[in-house]
C-alpha cells in the first residue's frame, strides 16, 4: 500500500511500512523513513509506484488551468477528490487526484485552503485584486531587471535622476530604483555609492557631501520664504563713539564691535557693542519662526547658510558706514586697563571701520610709537582691559594652531583650496576672546540678579552643557556664561538678547521662569548646533583631502594623538594608520599617502618612519 500525504507544507508519496491507525511508518520516494500522522494522508493507492505517481501528477498539474478550475468550483467548500471527479468526469486515478491537489495548493490567489484536502474558491473581487497585484509585481520585476542591467552597464536609467537624493542619502528599500540598485550591486560586487558614481550620478564630490547635509538638515531647502516688511525700530539715541569691528575677511554677519572714549578724570570708557536684531524679531513673529527653524548659521569652507535672511542681516550687521541699533556694555577702566564700573545701554552706534584679522599686527601690545596704523591706540586700550580680565579669571587661552580655509570657486574643476595656519592664543585672539567672555558673563549675572531666565553655557567636571540657570563654566573661569554676543548667528543669543532688553527697559521678559518653549528651544539648539558643527568638521576633512590631491602630496609629517590616530602637521586632518607602531602621544612620524576617496572622505595612509623634530 502507498500513500500521498502532506508533510511540512510539501506533498510527498511513499510506501507504508506500518499502519498504527493514528500514525504510519512510511518510506518516502527518497528512501527516507518517516513517521506521519494518519490525518496527514490524502490518498491511499496500490499502484503505480509512489515515484511514478508523483512524476505523473506533477506533469498533469502543469497542464491544469487554475482559472478554469476556479470558474467550475462554485462558491461552496469542497474536497479535492470531489473537484477531481467533476473535472475528469469519472473516478480519478491517484495521479489525477494528486495533480489537482498540487494545482489547488499552488494557486492560493484562486483557492483558500480550509482544512486537510479541502478548499474554497476565492471571492471574485479578491481574486481580481490578487491577480492585479501579481501582474503588478511581474511588471515591477521586469522593470527592476531592466534597471539593474543598465546600472551594470554604467548607464543611469531614465527617471533615476529625480530619485538620486533618496538613493544616495536615505534609500527607500521598497522602491523599484533601490531594489534595482541593490540587485546591480550584488551582481557587480560594488557598493551603491561606487556604482552610482560610475554611472555619472555624482558629477561633483563636493556637492555630494553638501547636498547630503541639505537633504538631512533642510528637507524643504535652504531658500527663505518671501519676507514681510521688517517692523519699524524704536527711536534710539546715537552713541557718541566711533566704533570698529574685528573679523575675518569673509565675515558678513558682524555681531560685535568696539569703541574707546576718553572720560573726564583720565579714565576710559570701552564699549562692547552687540548688534540688536531682537528689536525686530519678537517672540512668535514670522521672522522668529524662521530663526527658530534654523537655530544657527551653518559654517563650512567656502560658503555658509545663514540663520537669518540677507535683508535682516543687512539691517543689523555692524558694517562700516552703518549706524545701527546695538546693545552695548560700557566698561569704564583706569589707564592701566583695570575695570572700574560698567553699565548696559541700547542705542544707535556708528561704525567707522571693519578691521580684518589678517591685516592687524601686534603693534598694540607694545608702547605707542610714531606712524602707527590707525586704530592701534584703541586696540591698545582694549588689550590692557583684556589682560586685566584674563588675570582675574585665571584661565589663559591655550596656544594652538587653527586653520582658515579659503576656496577659489572660479578655479576648475571644483574650486581650489588654500588652508592657512593661524596661531590660536595670539594677542588679537586673546583680546577678542576676553572681551566677549566679559560681556557674556556680565549680562548673565544681570539676568540672574533680575530673576530672569536665559540660556547659559556651563562646564563642570569637564562636561559642557546648556542650562536656563547660571552655573559655573570652569573652563573659562567664570561663575556664569550667557551666550549673548552673536544674535545674528545663534538663536540662543537672540533669545538672550530679548531677555536682556526686557531687563534694561523694565518690561516683562518674553520667557518666564519654567517656560516650556525656552526649554524646547534650548534642547533643539543644542542638538542642531552639534549637527552643524559635525558637518563643518566633515567638510573641512573633505577640503583637506582635496588639498592633498591638489598639491600632489605623497608623504606627510604627522603627530601621534593616541594609538593609531594621528594628525597631519600641514593641515587639520586626522587619520587612522593601521600599521602605526606603538608610540607615545606627540611623537612625530612620516606617513606614505595612497589612494584618496573623496566620496568616502578617506585616504590610504601607511607608516613610513619617524619624523625628525
Amino acid at each position: 500500500m502507498h500513500v500521498f500525504f502532506e508533510d511540512d507544507g510539501a506533498f510527498k508519496a511513499g510506501t507504508v511500512l506500518a499502519d498504527n491507525d493514528t500514525s504510519l511508518q512510511v518510506e518516502s520516494v527518497s528512501g527516507k523513513r518517516l513517521k506521519i500522522k494518519a490525518a496527514s494522508v490524502l490518498l491511499r493507492f496500490a499502484e503505480p509506484a509512489p515515484s511514478a505517481m508523483l512524476d505523473e501528477a506533477q506533469a498533469l498539474a502543469s497542464e491544469l488551468d487554475p482559472n478554469f478550475l476556479w470558474e467550475v468550483s462554485g462558491e461552496r467548500e469542497f474536497a479535492f477528490t470531489e473537484l477531481a471527479t467533476e473535472y475528469f468526469g469519472r473516478a480519478p486515478r491517484p495521479a489525477e487526484s494528486a495533480a489537482l491537489t498540487l494545482c489547488l495548493h499552488a494557486s492560493p490567489m484562486h483557492f483558500y485552503k480550509k482544512g486537510k484536502g479541502r478548499y474554497r474558491a476565492a471571492p471574485a473581487d479578491s481574486l481580481k485584486a490578487a491577480l492585479a497585484g501579481a501582474e503588478r509585481k511581474r511588471r515591477e520585476a521586469e522593470q527592476i531587471s531592466r534597471y539593474a542591467s543598465e546600472l551594470q552597464a554604467h548607464r543611469l536609467p531614465v527617471g533615476f535622476r529625480d530619485k538620486l537624493p533618496m538613493l544616495l542619502y536615505r534609500p527607500d528599500k521598497q522602491s523599484l530604483e533601490a531594489k534595482a540598485l541593490a540587485t546591480a550591486c550584488d551582481a557587480s560586487h560594488v557598493n551603491p555609492l561606487a556604482l552610482l558614481a560610475a554611472c555619472g550620478a555624482i558629477p561633483s564630490t563636493h556637492d555630494y557631501h553638501f547636498n547630503r547635509f541639505i537633504f538631512e538638515a533642510f528637507p524643504r531647502g535652504i531658500d527663505f520664504p518671501r519676507l514681510e516688511e521688517l517692523p519699524g525700530l524704536p527711536e534710539l539715541k546715537q552713541a557718541q563713539v566711533q566704533a570698529f569691528s574685528i573679523d575675518d575677511s569673509t565675515t558678513t554677519e558682524i555681531d560685535d564691535a568696539f569703541s574707546v572714549r576718553s572720560l573726564s578724570g583720565g579714565t576710559l570708557e570701552i564699549g562692547i557693542h552687540i548688534a540688536a536684531p531682537a528689536l525686530a524679531i519678537p517672540r512668535g513673529s514670522s521672522l522668529d519662526a524662521l530663526a527658530r527653524t534654523r537655530l544657527s548659521t551653518v559654517y563650512m569652507p567656502g560658503r555658509k547658510i545663514t540663520m537669518l535672511p540677507d535683508p535682516v542681516i543687512e539691517r543689523f550687521s555692524l558694517r562700516e558706514g552703518a549706524v545701527h541699533p546695538a546693545l552695548t556694555l560700557y566698561v569704564e577702566t583706569a589707564t592701566d586697563g583695570t575695570p572700574l564700573r560698567h553699565h548696559t545701554r541700547l542705542e544707535r552706534v556708528p561704525i567707522a571701520a571693519n578691521l580684518r584679522l589678517d591685516a592687524i599686527g601686534d603693534a598694540f601690545t607694545g608702547p605707542a610709537a610714531p606712524l602707527e596704523p590707525k586704530w592701534t591706540d584703541e586696540l591698545r586700550a582694549l588689550w590692557r582691559l583684556a589682560q586685566k580680565l584674563d588675570t582675574a579669571r585665571g584661565k589663559s587661552n591655550p596656544q594652538r594652531i587653527d586653520f582658515n580655509f579659503y576656496i577659489d570657486w572660479d578655479a576648475a574643476p571644483e574650486g581650489r583650496v588654500r588652508i592657512v595656519p593661524r596661531p590660536r592664543g595670539s594677542p588679537l585672539d586673546k583680546l577678542i576672546a576676553d572681551l566677549m567672555i566679559h560681556v557674556n558673563q556680565t549680562w548673565g549675572a544681570m539676568l540672574f540678579e533680575a530673576g530672569v531666565p536665559g540660556l547659559y553655557r556651563t562646564q563642570q567636571t569637564g562636561k559642557v552643557k546648556m542650562s536656563t540657570r547660571p552655573e559655573p563654566h570652569q573652563g573659562l573661569g567664570v561663575a556664569q556664561y550667557l551666550w549673548a554676543s552673536s544674535p545674528l548667528r545663534r538663536y540662543s543669543d537672540l533669545i538672550n538678547q530679548r531677555q536682556i532688553l526686557a531687563v534694561i527697559t523694565e518690561a516683562d521678559p518674553p520667557y518666564a521662569d519654567g517656560d516650556a518653549e525656552l526649554y524646547a528651544a534650548m534642547a533643539d539648539f543644542e542638538t542642531t548646533y552639534a549637527q552643524y558643527a559635525e558637518f563643518q568638521q566633515r567638510m573641512e576633512r573633505y577640503w583637506c583631502l582635496r588639498w592633498l590631491q591638489q598639491e600632489k602630496v605623497e608623504e606627510a609629517a604627522a603627530t601621534v594623538i593616541r594609538d593609531t590616530l594621528v594628525r597631519l602637521d600641514a593641515v587639520p586632518l586626522y587619520l587612522r594608520v593601521p600599521d602605526l607602531p606603538t608610540l607615545m602621544p606627540e611623537s612625530r612620524v612620516r606617513l606614505s599617502l595612497g589612494r584618496i576617496d573623496l566620496l568616502a572622505a578617506a585616504v590610504e595612509a601607511r607608516f613610513a618612519g619617524l619624523a625628525s623634530n
